[in-house]
């Protein structure tokens, strides 16, 4: 890949779109432009479509959601804005000036009651306002012919609202934590989701031929609960804090997790060469970068 290209980012500010600016400095061939609500509200046809147009990127990587799930289900009608409507209308706008679209789904989309890892062709059925609000934003990329959609799975990265920096809180409040045990799924770091989000890009400028739209997952490999999880982070962060094992009825939340949510990312290594790293390795490089950037890792509200 040689040419110059623009890239669009929206929801810079979470997760997904912090990782996607600390990599950016990796990727010399790009021409950013990160935009969160302050920038750009997705949620506003008319001002995404203007954003758009003069911005004319290449490459636009949707990283913005409604991510509170249990909050969904008392706002569904904010969700839906967000995680669908918003979405179709950045499908538009990628089409008014001829854009790739790289849209971020979720795991929830599925019910979990499937006990081996997720294809991107089985049937989906969620369980929650949010996974509902998320799917039919899938429904909007897959009307596009430049459209991508990458389904992951317990996102997590050295900022922000996530599972590791709970733990990791709650590990210096308390001497033990309760973790449920019978939800098992695959823990994904940021960081691997943007490096492989640059990949597809980078791939695709060399060739756009061999651009293939539709939906592929992406997770960290190999599989744990949330109990085992917070296990690991407990032991390698050197947490005294004890990680009991409980079930989800022991912990009742108002929106219904799937029991199982593993992704079969073979799709997406056989497509574009993506292959993703052991989901264990990836959170002690997460821990690595919080111990070593006390500012990142006290910055964000838990």
């Amino acid at each position: 890949m040689k040419q110059t290209m623009k890239i669009l980012v929206t929801g810079s500010n979470g997760q997904l779109g912090y990782e996607l600016r600390q990599l950016a400095t990796q990727f010399p061939q790009g021409r950013f432009v990160f935009a969160d609500i302050e920038e750009l509200d997705i949620t506003s046809s008319d001002e995404v479509m203007s954003f758009v147009c003069l911005h004319q990127p290449a490459f636009i990587i949707n990283a913005a959601a409604y991510t509170a799930v249990d909050n969904a289900e008392d706002n569904p009608a904010a969700a839906r804005q967000v995680n669908a409507v918003a979405v179709g209308h950045l499908v538009k706008a990628a089409f008014a000036v001829n854009a790739y679209l790289l849209h971020i789904s979720t795991d929830y989309v599925f019910d979990g009651k499937k006990t081996t890892p997720y294809l991107e062709t089985d049937a989906v059925n969620p369980l929650s306002v949010y996974g509902q609000t998320k799917l039919e934003g899938e429904h909007a990329v897959q009307s596009y012919k430049r459209g991508l959609v990458v389904r992951t799975s317990w996102l997590y990265s050295s900022v922000g609202t996530n599972f590791v920096r709970t733990m990791l809180r709650l590990g210096c409040e308390r001497a033990s934590v309760r973790v449920v045990s019978d939800q098992v799924g695959s823990p994904t770091y940021a960081a691997d989701l943007a490096a492989a989000l640059y990949r597809i890009i980078g791939q695709t400028a060399e060739q756009p031929a061999l651009f293939v739209p539709g939906i592929f997952h992406y997770a960290n490999a190999n599989t744990c609960s949330w109990y085992e999880f917070a296990k690991k982070i407990m032991y390698w962060s050197k947490c005294a804090c004890q990680v009991e094992p409980c079930t989800t009825d022991d912990y009742p939340t108002k929106a219904r997790r799937p029991a199982h949510s593993m992704l079969d990312c073979g799709k997406i290594q056989q497509t574009y060469g993506v292959v993703a790293p052991l989901w264990e390795n990836a959170l002690r490089r997460c821990l690595k970068t919080l111990n070593g950037n006390p500012k990142a890792a006290k910055n964000e509200n838990f």
